[in-house]
């Protein structure tokens, strides 16, 4: 079970982001407050560099091959009976489709 700070602390996080104008483009602002949560509240489960942690890998190496609306689907809703939380009340469908698109083309760092 995540320990309860942590799960408050990247809600609170997410939450001080603000959220897709739903017009389907993400903005630069937006693209950089989205890049951080990555590495944030992303980083938090699934290591710093992304390599895995309480969570998998998930460098864009990993997920070769993933089509990007299956990634955002699971940035939105999570996956039941494990860590990974549904990011929906906190992020529009348009940014779990930047951070699955940032996810599949950035090299591993």
């Amino acid at each position: 079970m995540p320990d309860r700070r942590l799960v408050a602390l990247v809600l609170a996080s997410a939450l001080a982001l603000p959220a897709g104008a739903g017009g389907g483009e993400v903005t630069d602002d937006r693209a950089q407050a989205l890049e951080r949560l990555v590495v944030q509240d992303c980083g938090s489960c699934h290591g710093l560099t992304l390599k895995g942690g309480l969570g998998p890998d998930i460098r864009a190496e990993t997920l070769a091959g993933t089509e990007p609306e299956s990634l955002a689907a699971i940035i939105l809703d999570g996956v039941p009976g494990t860590a990974m939380p549904p990011w929906r009340p906190l992020i529009s469908e348009e940014d779990a489709r930047w951070i699955a698109e940032y996810l599949l083309a950035t090299p591993a760092q």
